[in-house]
């Protein structure tokens, strides 16, 4: 079994630019940690890889994406090539919807969301209606070019469709904030940012680990400095708020992210995201347990592995700057 691993930022999807030093070090983390778990799983004859040739080669054979290069024919001939396909990407500009259509008809087998749940979740916007109209707490969300009277205080504005802290700046009060009709506006919410790694399967929903997001704040604008995997411990709201949340956007598969905010009321749902997110970096070393082996696109009969009983995670460090 071939498997070709496509990390759109490390893979050369932004050739025709300059790198941006938030995404690389995420999109580096990610992908290398996937390696590793792919590697590591009984049946694969070998990896496919692509790379910004302005980036070190994760492997002697990934193929170089040089700058006269269209990274999208690359990437499918090599999807034409594996027998599975996993794309990661930012929900910018709709570019993991593009990249998940590009593999689908390339490659039979491929790990990733349907479409309709990417959609969803590549907006914040539309995230928090459907969250809303499930009665689930999250982060309440308007158009920045709009924002309602009743919003007051400090806010957060970053882009729809951003992926992570991209963009993501405080500001004192609406009137201060642009009105970007490409931006949302969120009240800023006091509490401990963290993130859940969720794995969806046909068979359920588990809760794998609940990570403490390090941000910080320079001017105003926000960034993810790091973050601890497995550094927070389940409790009966996140148990119940995980399932809801997934059933809230039929179509999530796989392992996907769910952003929160822990307050003392309980946690509100940032955003979510349809794929892994940096927390994968230190999955495998949290959980002690090759996290790549619980999707049934890895199992070659077609039977699903028993969930086995996980033990609580150990705090595992993922540094990005």
């Amino acid at each position: 079994m071939r498997v070709f691993i496509c990390e759109f930022v490390t893979a050369g999807g932004l050739r025709g630019q300059d790198l941006p030093e938030t995404l690389v070090p995420e999109g580096t983390r990610m992908r290398d940690a996937l390696i590793a778990d792919i590697e590591a799983l009984p049946g694969v004859g070998g990896l496919l890889l692509a790379h910004d040739d302005r980036l070190p080669a994760p492997q002697a054979s990934s193929v170089p994406v040089g700058a006269n290069d269209d990274p999208w024919a690359i990437w499918a001939g090599l999807a034409a090539q594996a027998d599975v396909v996993w794309p990661i990407a930012p929900e910018t500009h709709g570019l993991i919807a593009r990249l998940i259509r590009l593999m689908r008809a390339q490659c039979a087998h491929v790990v990733a969301c349907d479409l309709a749940a990417v959609e969803i979740c590549s907006s914040k916007f539309l995230t928090a209606q459907r969250l809303a109209a499930m009665a689930l707490p999250h982060v309440p969300t308007f158009r920045a070019a709009a924002p309602p009277p009743e919003l007051t205080g400090p806010v957060v504005t970053k882009p729809d469709d951003g992926a992570g802290c991209e963009n993501t700046r405080r500001w004192a009060s609406p009137d201060a904030a642009p009105r970007d009709p490409d931006l949302i506006i969120q009240p800023f919410v006091e509490g401990t940012p963290a993130s859940l790694t969720v794995l969806v399967r046909p068979d359920g929903v588990t809760l794998l680990t609940v990570n403490r997001q390090h941000l910080t704040e320079t001017d105003g604008m926000l960034s993810l400095s790091g973050l601890t995997v497995g550094a927070l411990g389940e409790d009966e709201r996140l148990a119940r708020l995980v399932p809801a949340v997934v059933a809230a956007i039929p179509g999530l598969s796989g392992i996907i992210g769910i952003d929160i905010i822990l307050t003392p009321a309980g946690p509100v749902v940032v955003e979510v995201n349809p794929r892994i997110t940096t927390s994968y970096a230190g999955l495998h070393q949290a959980l002690a347990i090759n996290p790549a082996a619980f999707l049934p696109e890895f199992i070659r009969d077609g039977r699903l592995p028993a969930m086995p009983h996980l033990p609580a995670a150990s705090p595992v460090e993922v540094v990005l700057r």
